[in-house]
């Protein structure tokens, strides 16, 4: 099964993990779990460093890079790693979001599972910050949530957590209610969603585990945010914070960026304005008043190569990336035409019904091609390894400008000073199977 992959025991043990019959992946899972915990690669929070971020205790000015890792998932990873141990990077985050979830068909133990391998193949240990992005409730009207999403995005913080996913982004900015004149009751939906979903994670959380928790004030692509959404939004959080509950260590705000990018016709991309002063101003607020690590900037990744220097000196805490490395990715020369083509014809035949109205071919592939990865998993998977190689090579490339503009190169001691990982009492094949069968997968029953 896995004889297109290099005969390196990780490689197979991941494809294992990922394309085994139940059985033989869950003794995967667990086999891989256990050898990167034991070279130091231990899922971790990353909230004890935001904190003292916010307590102005970290001098270095950096912004952590959260790296959505969707198409290539196991490939894409290591060459983030592979750039990591090359500059000492230990600031940074891989997330994926719960939509990504469903269409590039990665579970949360699944997920956790491929970053350890990835990590443990590039010679890469630390503290390893996972994290659930844009955990979003959908809205039935203004302020409301539809019917059951709430339970919903219950069950998935739950998931989470138990596979190793110690930071959340709470995202109930699609519930703020517009129709209301003042900002603190346009954030009350916010505000009651968000403790409903923090004070889940508090009870849950692993025993020497504060799991980051991230809120959001502005949804990204509507109106841009300002320090009254914020302070209204803040105000009313810890107001409902239960007395030594740990709250946000970061909040997500709106700056005019779009996730993806604004496709024109031609399939290019629109140049987009980012309003900095919006982190600026957020951050150092958050840190004066609620002493948090600031703001966070989402949909970035496409934006022109001469902002990313502006994250930093904006003071903005953490700035998500992911379209373009999926760009890398599918455009590149290595990339199979065959299967890109194969792609986009799924697209067309199962997907045809979310063509916006105008759209070219472009604008509908460019937008809609990241829900082509779950579909052809395997075949990304299966692209020879002279191409993927080729590919990982210009992905690493582009980590390694990220981890330079943003500052996080050498910052693995850094990390260290700050954060104390610790391993979960449970075993995430526990989380996976079920307790009662561990023994006999991994060929420990009497």
């Amino acid at each position: 099964m896995a004889k297109k992959l290099q005969k390196n025991k990780t490689d197979i043990l991941v494809y294992k993990a990922v394309f085994g019959k139940d059985k033989q992946k869950q003794k995967a899972r667990f086999e891989i779990w256990q050898k990167a915990t034991n070279n130091g690669i231990i899922p971790a929070s990353i909230n004890d460093f935001y904190m003292a971020i916010g307590a102005n205790k970290v001098k270095k000015q950096l912004t952590v890079p959260a790296m959505n890792i969707r198409g290539m998932a196991y490939d894409t990873a290591r060459a983030a790693f592979k750039s990591a141990k090359k500059h000492k990077v230990g600031a940074m985050i891989f997330e994926l979001a719960r939509s990504e979830m469903g269409y590039t068909d990665q579970s949360p133990q699944e997920y956790v599972i491929v970053m350890m391998a990835a990590a443990l193949r590039e010679g890469w240990t630390g503290p390893l910050f996972i994290q659930g992005d844009h955990f979003q409730a959908k809205a039935a009207g203004m302020g409301k949530a539809k019917t059951g999403e709430i339970n919903t995005i219950k069950k998935l913080v739950t998931d989470a957590i138990e596979a190793g996913f110690y930071n959340i982004d709470i995202d109930m900015s699609t519930l703020v209610d517009l129709d209301k004149k003042k900002e603190i009751d346009q954030q009350k939906p916010n505000v009651k969603y968000s403790l409903e979903i923090a004070n889940l994670v508090r009870k849950i959380e692993p025993k020497g585990v504060t799991v980051s928790l991230g809120g959001e004030i502005g949804h990204i692509g509507g109106k841009n945010s300002n320090l009254a959404d914020f302070n209204a939004y803040m105000s009313g959080f810890d107001k409902g914070l239960k007395k030594g509950m740990v709250g946000m260590s970061k909040i997500s705000v709106q700056t005019g960026t779009h996730h993806g990018g604004v496709v024109l016709a031609d399939g290019s991309l629109a140049d987009i304005s980012v309003d900095f002063s919006i982190l600026s101003s957020i951050t150092k607020e958050g840190k004066k008043k609620y002493k948090m690590g600031g703001a966070v900037q989402h949909g970035a990744s496409t934006l022109p190569d001469e902002f990313f220097s502006q994250f930093r000196q904006s003071e903005a805490v953490e700035v998500h990336l992911a379209t373009g490395f999926q760009n890398i990715q599918m455009d590149h020369l290595s990339f199979p035409k065959k299967l890109l083509k194969q792609m986009y014809q799924w697209l067309d035949e199962k997907k045809g019904d979310e063509r916006g109205k105008n759209q070219t071919n472009e604008q509908f592939h460019y937008s809609l091609r990241k829900k082509a990865w779950g579909e052809f998993k395997q075949q990304t998977w299966d692209i020879t390894e002279e191409n993927r190689t080729k590919i990982r090579s210009s992905l690493a490339k582009r980590f390694e400008f990220f981890f330079k503009e943003l500052n996080v190169t050498d910052t693995q001691e850094l990390i260290l000073k700050h954060v104390k990982p610790v391993i979960a009492e449970k075993s995430l094949v526990d989380f996976a199977i079920g307790s009662d069968k561990v023994k006999e997968v991994i060929g420990l029953s009497d």
